[in-house]
């Protein structure tokens, strides 16, 4: 059996981040495992192909980042009784640069995850069909499992 102590997720805070969020912890607190959250903000150099980038990229790419750290900061926050009462006292959190897929399977070997928990379906429309699906190069890539959550699907029972 594995021996699960570092549960990675990805969350993109879309309204799927809820659902991928809520299995992420409840493999944490089955395990008693440390759970990090990272989100990716994706780079421009994935656009040069169509798009031509304005002299201020620089402080445009900050400022992204800077407020994708306020979200994920704000996104602990309000999911601090969730974790609280699955007994995960303290979730980390990163916000990185780059390719999403990349950088979420850099991060996963930098971290030494036990496993992946992230959803199947993050990017919408055109993006998708151009930038390909993020949670399938991931598992096709990973340094440990990928457990992916369908967002969309409900089983009853």
């Amino acid at each position: 059996m594995l021996n699960i102590q570092n549960v990675i997720t990805p969350i993109d805070f879309s309204e799927n981040a809820e659902t991928v969020v809520e299995a992420a912890v409840e493999v944490a607190k089955r395990f008693d495992a440390q759970l990090k959250l990272v989100f990716i903000v994706q780079g421009f150099e994935d656009y040069s192909g169509f798009f031509v980038p304005p002299v201020n990229l620089p402080s445009i790419e900050e400022e992204l980042f800077q407020s994708a750290q306020q979200r994920m900061d704000q996104f602990l926050e309000e999911h601090k009784e969730l974790f609280a009462k699955n007994g995960i006292e303290k979730v980390e959190s990163d916000v990185l640069r780059g390719d999403v897929a990349e950088e979420i399977l850099d991060y996963a070997n930098d971290q030494n995850s036990d496993l992946i928990v992230m959803g199947t379906h993050g990017y919408k429309g055109l993006e998708r069909v151009m930038f390909g699906s993020v949670a399938d190069k991931v598992v096709k890539s990973a340094c440990c499992p990928v457990m992916t959550i369908n967002p969309y699907r409900k089983c009853e029972g």
